[in-house]
C-alpha cells in the first residue's frame, strides 16, 4: 500500500512539473519565416528522360536540419515570365561576330512572356543598348560586334554589380546571360610587399594572384536579389587575353560567379567556342526546367544570408540552386 502511494505521488509530480516544462519547450520553438529562391532542374544525361519535379522530391537543408518546403511552382504557365537581359563585354575580340547570330537565333526563338534586353560591359557599368522589351525583333537589333578595346575601367563583375543595383525587383524570374573572358582588367596588377627587403622599395606590382575579388562581390549581390548568372566563355582583347594565367583566372571567377548564382558557366576551356548553339540550346533546357522554390527558414535577429543545400534523389536530376539564401530576420 505504501509502495503505491510512493508511485501515485511520483506520476503526480511528473504531471505538476512535467506540464508546464513542455509548454515551455512549445512555446521557445524556433519560428520560421518563409524563403523563396529559383532553382533549376538539370539533366545528369541529356539523352535520358527529365520528368517534372515534384515538391516531396525536393529537400532543403540548413546546417544539419531539413527544412520545410512549402510551394514548388514550375516555372511554366502563367508562370513562365522571365527577365533576360544579355551582357556583352565590350573587350571582346571582334571575331566573335559569327557567334553572335547565335545569339540572335536564341533571342529570337523567345517565348512571349521573356522580356529580353542587351547590354554592353565598360567602364565597370553596362550602357543598355535595349531596355527589357517583349519585341524580339528589335532585342535581336541591338545586338552588334563587341568594340574590341579598353575603357579605362573593365570589370565584368562591376558591371554585373552596376546592373543588379538599378535592377527593379518583380516577382518574376531574373536572368543575365554573360558574354565575356571574365578577366577584371581593371584590377589586373596588385601591390605587394617587396620579397627581396625594403631597399626595393615599399612595394612591388604583381599580376593578379588570385581570383578577383569583385567576383564575390557579384555573387552576392546576384543572390541577394534572386539573379541567375550565367556565362559563354569568349576571347578578350589584348595582352591579358593572350596570358594563360590571366585566362584561367577569368574562366574561374565566371565559373564561381555562376555556380554560386545557381547558374552555369558554357566554356570549352579557355578556347574560343566554334559554335555558340549547343550552349544556348543546353541553356534553354534549363530555362524551361525552372521552378520557385518557397520553404520555410530560421531566422536570426537581423535579416542576411544563410547556408542553404537544396537536394534531390531522383535519378538524372542535379539541382542548380544559390548557395546562399537571403532570410528575413525574426518577427518581419
Amino acid at each position: 500500500m505504501h509502495r503505491r502511494f510512493l508511485t501515485l505521488v511520483y506520476a503526480f509530480g511528473l504531471l505538476l512539473y512535467g506540464g508546464p516544462t513542455a509548454q515551455s519547450q512549445q512555446n521557445t520553438a524556433p519560428s520560421t519565416v518563409q524563403v523563396h529562391i529559383v532553382i533549376t532542374d538539370a539533366a545528369l544525361r541529356e539523352d535520358a528522360e527529365l520528368p517534372p519535379l515534384q515538391k516531396q522530391d525536393v529537400k532543403v537543408k540548413q546546417g544539419k536540419n531539413f527544412l520545410q518546403v512549402t510551394q514548388l511552382i514550375p516555372a511554366q504557365g502563367d508562370n513562365t515570365a522571365l527577365q533576360l537581359m544579355i551582357l556583352i563585354d565590350d573587350t571582346l575580340n571582334t571575331s566573335i561576330g559569327n557567334n553572335l547570330n547565335d545569339i540572335k537565333e536564341f533571342v529570337s526563338a523567345q517565348p512571349a512572356s521573356s522580356l529580353v534586353g542587351v547590354g554592353y560591359m565598360s567602364n565597370a557599368g553596362v550602357n543598355i543598348v535595349q531596355n527589357f522589351t517583349p519585341d524580339k525583333e528589335l532585342a535581336v537589333k541591338a545586338v552588334r560586334l563587341p568594340r574590341g578595346n579598353f575603357s579605362t575601367m573593365d570589370s565584368p563583375y562591376l558591371s554585373l554589380i552596376s546592373l543588379v543595383k538599378g535592377w527593379p525587383q518583380q516577382n518574376v524570374r531574373r536572368v543575365v546571360v554573360m558574354v565575356t573572358d571574365g578577366i577584371d582588367r581593371l584590377r589586373g596588377e596588385k601591390p605587394q610587399p617587396s620579397r627581396l627587403g625594403p631597399n626595393y622599395g615599399p612595394t612591388v606590382y604583381h599580376s593578379m594572384p588570385t581570383l578577383s575579388v569583385d567576383a564575390s562581390s557579384a555573387s552576392e549581390i546576384s543572390q541577394r536579389y534572386n539573379v541567375l548568372v550565367y556565362s559563354v566563355y569568349a576571347v578578350g582583347v589584348g595582352r591579358t587575353g593572350r596570358s594563360s594565367w590571366d585566362l584561367d583566372l577569368g574562366l574561374s571567377g565566371l565559373t564561381k560567379l555562376a555556380n554560386e548564382t545557381g547558374g552555369e558557366c558554357f566554356s570549352l576551356g579557355t578556347s574560343q567556342l566554334v559554335s555558340f548553339k549547343p550552349y544556348l540550346e543546353r541553356f534553354q533546357k534549363m530555362l524551361n526546367n525552372q521552378y520557385y522554390l518557397v520553404f520555410q527558414a530560421v531566422p536570426q535577429k537581423k535579416a542576411g544570408f544563410q547556408r542553404v543545400n537544396v537536394q534531390t534523389e531522383l535519378s538524372n536530376s542535379e539541382i542548380l540552386a544559390p548557395n546562399n539564401a537571403w532570410v528575413p530576420a525574426a518577427g518581419k
